[in-house]
């Protein structure tokens, strides 16, 4: 039987805790009442310890995005087709292969079985379930669109993840340059180069030794001797940057630098306001309030200047204002993007109109990005290839001017 405790008053207004044995809330209610005791609050010892536990597993584990799409789109097939709602989530947690996902599914339908609303309980696993989904999904219980709200979600999910597995792959072989180059010149300064400084000793003493060699070997020198304090530096900023990146003002920080990126910046933007355009129509589309709609697609854009930007604009609706005013004035925003906004806004049609605009924006943001990555390669070579050229030009240089010597 489970343990409830509870925080209760007596006839005389004192506060009375303790713990009780009882089938439900009800019952304890029940028998508090024939104490002439009045409820407070009641919990599910049980259920506290697990929400605990679900905090913690919830922010720390994570399913793969395409785990996530496909139990979406089976949720709402199943609601879809008449099947229960327990029921559905039952069948979901006894299919998945995931074993993250089907622990998760399995308290989720326990919280439902108890009266929970399906967006609390996802809630309670930001590390499973985005904040995005969890305002999509409240929404679609509060509108009676849950069905297509898990089937945008499920969609959206897996147009994240196609993004990313595209910006990996192209992005693999830059970043195998990038370490091999790294490898070797790293090599060529700590055990290559000092094998030189005695032949150049002579050129040296004679002051004919080039700037560049004597750089060179200067950096040469610093790397051997105090390589591992570079070493520990480097480790320790890498930390640094992680926990800053824990908090909320270096998330934004991080948001701003991504933006600054030369090229990138514009990408990365584009595909945030392509979000947003995709989540606010889709709701718009199935009758949500647009403040309401507003504040959900905030969670969508997965860029902090940007949500504050449409913070402001749902304050701007709220006065009675335009939304593609405020939005133009954020300078985010494409101006091409807020003259259709505007456009739909006026001919009452923005539900039509932005999911338009998300499928533009996207099939140009993708080529540019896939340009970007194709430019990215060869410059990745000729960087590399001028580093090395210049480490062994130092070092031939001085050679060449030895052997004339002689």
């Amino acid at each position: 039987m489970p343990t409830f405790s509870y925080i209760a008053r007596d006839l005389s207004g004192q506060q009375v805790t303790g713990t009780i044995e009882a089938n439900g809330e009800r019952e304890v209610a029940g028998i508090l009442s024939e104490r002439s005791l009045f409820p407070v609050q009641v919990d599910d010892l049980a259920k506290t310890n697990a929400t605990t536990m679900s905090s913690l597993f919830g922010a720390s584990k994570r399913v793969n995005g395409q785990t996530m799409s496909v139990f979406y789109g089976q949720l709402a097939s199943l609601l879809r087709s008449g099947v229960p709602m327990i029921r559905s989530l039952n069948v979901l947690s006894s299919q998945t292969s995931d074993k993250v996902l089907k622990e998760v599914v399995a308290d989720v339908r326990a919280r439902v079985e108890d009266g929970e609303p399906l967006g609390e309980a996802f809630s309670r696993y930001p590390g499973v379930f985005s904040e995005m989904s969890v305002n999509m999904v409240r929404a679609g219980s509060e509108g009676g669109f849950l069905e297509d709200a898990l089937d945008r979600v499920g969609t959206f999910t897996e147009l994240q993840e196609d993004l990313k597995g595209r910006t990996i792959s192209a992005m693999a072989y830059p970043v195998f340059l990038f370490s091999v180059g790294t490898v070797v010149i790293t090599v060529l300064l700590v055990f290559f180069v000092p094998k030189f400084e005695l032949l150049f000793e002579r050129l040296r003493k004679k002051g004919q030794m080039p700037w560049a060699t004597e750089w060179l070997l200067a950096f040469s020198s610093f790397l051997q001797s105090y390589g591992w304090i570079v070493l520990i530096l480097i480790f320790l900023a890498v930390i640094a940057i992680k926990m800053k990146l824990n908090t909320e003002s270096g998330k934004e920080w991080a948001d701003r630098v991504k933006l600054k990126i030369p090229v990138l910046g514009d990408i990365l933007m584009n595909l945030s306001v392509a979000r947003f355009c995709r989540v606010l129509g889709t709701l718009l589309g199935n009758g949500v309030p647009i403040i309401k709609s507003l504040e959900i697609s905030r969670s969508a854009t997965g860029n902090r200047l940007l949500s504050r930007s449409i913070a402001d604009a749902t304050e701007n609706i709220r006065s009675g204002e335009s939304l593609a005013t405020p939005l133009r004035a954020s300078g985010y925003l494409p101006a091409n993007v807020t003259e259709m906004i505007s456009v739909g806004e006026e001919s009452n049609s923005l539900e039509t109109v932005l999911p338009d605009i998300a499928d533009s924006l996207e099939k140009r943001t993708f080529r540019r990005l896939d340009l970007f990555v194709r430019l990215l390669e060869p410059i990745m070579l000729l960087v590399m290839a001028i580093l090395v050229l210049a480490v062994v030009m130092a070092l031939l240089v001085p050679v060449l001017k030895s052997s004339t010597a002689l």
